[in-house]
């Protein structure tokens, strides 16, 4: 490889539900990974043990890691567990229930048992503040600092940690929040404080409320926690810059992901979709849907034409987050540019019931990393998706982690017949059903991202990562018409080794809200030139120079008289009315695309204008392995493996990704890596291709006898 010798320490690292998952760009330039049990009670400490253990297996300083990339779950598992911040709301005086009346969504229509998520801030703590800006940015009633004493007197009684302000119109005119922002950071410097005008300065009175809580309520956590791994790492001689993921697929600086930690939330599965696009453009692979499944949930996104989808909207907390318009009501929407992922609680740890009426549900609930799955033994006796791919075969218990992680099989038998016996199952029915149940929930997240876009699954490929995504990808995409599965190398770590291909970005928004017919032209291109100045302060602010810099446009449009508003990008940062015409025409065919139709009028609205930034690290890589990183799973005998009722129980060969070079196999088949199993069931076939991926395709279904 060009410039080996040369080549940076790296290290990128994905904290999962259940593992840790670490790849290193090494100084050879090759690429190596680990997989470490994740530790809840700081997740932190496998990162330093994993990064620690790899350095002193291979001789290489701590020292010498030039760039440390990090996703972390820690935002979205204080959001879904509820253990966020004690966080207070100081609003406009008649707006402090916004979080309460919400929109008018549910996500099930005719579920009477549905109940909207309670706010992340009790009635209690959210105080209505005298003050008031109109929609055009001027003041009506101005605030008097003296006002909010009493508010602070209340907030140092009950003990609030962090705080969200958010005023009418603030994205207008910020002054009454940047007011109140400096009286209470000075009056109460222990306690975390966001504005709305800072988070979001945006139109949409509940997503704006929304967003600054859900990032007040996560800011001393996120906080404490980076601080607290760049403290260890420093201790551990690791110096190097820290960067982490963002939801939109870009790098941040530690600081600023601390200052706007709403920003993160979905940084793991951002991540796997950052690698797999990069990869699909590489190997010719222009529409692909991705499959991601760990130990807690099933992550589903689109790249079409070679492009993310992304989305300005997102619901995290609920059952099933999506960005989704056509399902939302069941979580916290945070409105912040996001990769269109759709996720459910679906993982190798999701634990299996039956509900009343005596039906099979799998998931939301996991077991976690700790006490994990039955197989673990560390104390869980419930049935979950491991302990059910365990005792149908597809398991070994040597198959996680390289077999660092060794996992029981006679006690994935005792919680499986938990489900077998009260259902009226064989152990084998019933471990095949909750795989089939959990196929059929990650079959949900993909429809979300495809189906209700208006996108038919069977003209993408799909690509499986995760560390369990390749057990279940066949009989997933089986259920929706996709022929094709891709699976990379190093699936079991393939989020991390995105976020070595991630490059920093930065994204602004502002809301203009005009009609596009008499628009000012020039005052479009102020907008973009004062978030143009904005971004730019950010970038040096971080260390990187403006010369390393491409900057792309977008603008929010919708159809006058509608409130559903498409992205669109800009040829260009100069704006005229030619460069708007085509802005119109993109967002028409979009909207076609999304909903089957056009609508009648030809008047358009501009919402809010976009400016994304991108740096260019000038640090690149392959995707070339290390040759003991392919190689660490030596396959073991054929076995028995059980595929259904239909095809039964079959006797089924054992190889690695290499055997495959030559020729490939037909299923059944399984092929053990050190990170994952990859499944081929009878009827599929699995070959390399030229990028040292596996291609399985679904061939004619031979009866099986």
């Amino acid at each position: 490889m060009k410039g080996r010798a040369s080549a940076p320490f790296r290290v990128g690292v994905d904290i999962g539900g259940t593992f840790t998952d670490i790849v290193f760009l090494r100084p050879d330039g090759r690429l190596d990974k680990r997989k470490v049990p994740s530790t809840p009670g700081d997740y932190s400490q496998a990162i330093i043990d994993g990064v620690r253990a790899y350095c002193s297996e291979t001789n290489i300083a701590t020292e010498r890691v030039a760039e440390f990339v990090h996703a972390t779950t820690v935002a979205t598992n204080a959001i879904l567990e509820r253990k966020g911040a004690r966080t207070a709301l100081l609003t406009t005086e008649g707006f402090r229930d916004v979080l309460e009346l919400r929109r008018i969504r549910i996500p099930l229509s005719y579920d009477l048992d549905w109940e909207k998520p309670v706010p992340l801030v009790e009635r209690a703590l959210r105080f209505g503040v005298n003050e008031r800006i109109d929609a055009r940015g001027n003041i009506v009633t101005a605030l008097e600092p003296a006002a909010l004493e009493a508010i602070v007197a209340q907030l140092m009684a009950a003990e609030v940690q962090t705080l969200a302000v958010c005023f009418l119109h603030s994205y207008r005119n910020p002054a009454h929040e940047q007011l109140a922002g400096e009286f209470l950071r000075r009056r109460l410097p222990k306690v975390l404080t966001s504005l709305s005008c800072e988070v979001l300065p945006e139109m949409l009175e509940f997503e704006r409320t929304s967003t600054t809580v859900v990032n007040a309520y996560i800011a001393p956590l996120i906080s404490h926690y980076l601080d607290a791994l760049r403290t260890q790492l420093a201790a551990n001689n690791v110096r190097a810059p820290l960067l982490v993921m963002q939801s939109n697929g870009g790098l941040i600086s530690v600081t600023s992901a601390m200052r706007s930690p709403v920003t993160i939330i979905e940084s793991g599965p951002a991540a796997g979709v950052v690698a797999a696009a990069r990869l699909a453009r590489e190997c010719g692979y222009p529409n692909v849907i991705t499959l991601d499944m760990g130990g807690t949930t099933t992550k589903a996104s689109i790249i079409e034409r070679g492009e993310m989808l992304r989305a300005h909207e997102y619901e995290v907390g609920s059952a099933v987050s999506v960005s989704s318009r056509l399902v939302r009501g069941s979580g916290y929407l945070i409105r912040i540019p996001v990769i269109d992922v759709s996720e459910v609680g679906a993982g190798g740890g999701s634990i299996a019931r039956l509900d009343s009426g005596g039906a099979l549900r799998v998931g939301p609930r996991s077991a976690g990393a700790v006490p994990g799955p039955a197989c673990y033994g560390q104390g869980n006796t419930e049935p979950t998706v491991t302990d059910a791919n365990l005792v149908l075969g597809y398991l070994v218990s040597d198959s996680l982690a390289g077999g660092t992680l060794r996992v029981n099989r006679e006690l994935a038998i005792k919680a499986i017949e938990k489900i077998a016996a009260p259902a009226g199952l064989t152990l084998l029915d019933a471990a095949f059903g909750i795989h089939t149940v959990a196929n059929s929930n990650m079959v949900r997240a993909i429809r979300s991202v495809s189906v209700e876009r208006g996108r038919d699954p069977g003209e993408f490929v799909m690509m499986a990562f995760g560390g369990a995504g390749p057990i279940h990808a066949a009989g997933v995409a089986e259920e929706l018409g996709i022929g094709k599965v891709l699976v990379p190398p190093a699936p079991g770590v393939f989020s991390a080794f995105g976020l070595l291909r991630a490059e920093v970005e930065h994204h602004a928004a502002r809301t203009v809200l005009t009609s596009t017919a008499d628009l000012d032209c020039s005052e479009v291109e102020r907008v973009l030139d004062h978030m143009r100045s904005d971004l730019l302060a950010r970038i040096r602010d971080e260390g990187f120079a403006e010369s390393a810099v491409r900057m792309a446009g977008f603008v929010d449009l919708r159809y006058r008289g509608q409130s559903s508003d498409i992205t669109v990008p800009l040829a260009s940062l100069c704006i005229t009315p030619a460069e708007l015409r085509g802005a119109e025409a993109a967002f028409e065919a979009e909207f076609e695309r999304t909903y089957g139709h056009r609508g009648e009028t030809k008047e358009f609205e501009l919402v809010s204008c976009r400016l994304v930034m991108t740096v260019a690290r000038g640090i690149e890589h392959g995707n070339e392995w290390a040759a003991d990183a392919m190689e660490t799973q030596i396959p073991g005998a054929d076995r028995e493996i059980y595929f259904g009722r239909e095809r039964g129980m079959l006797r089924t060969k054992v190889l690695s990704r290499r055997m495959l070079a030559g020729g490939g196999c037909r299923g059944p088949a399984i092929i053990q890596e050190y990170d994952t199993t990859i499944v081929v069931p009878p009827g599929w076939s699995a070959a390399l291709d030229d990028h040292a991926n596996i291609m399985m395709e679904r061939c004619e279904l031979a009866r099986t006898t």
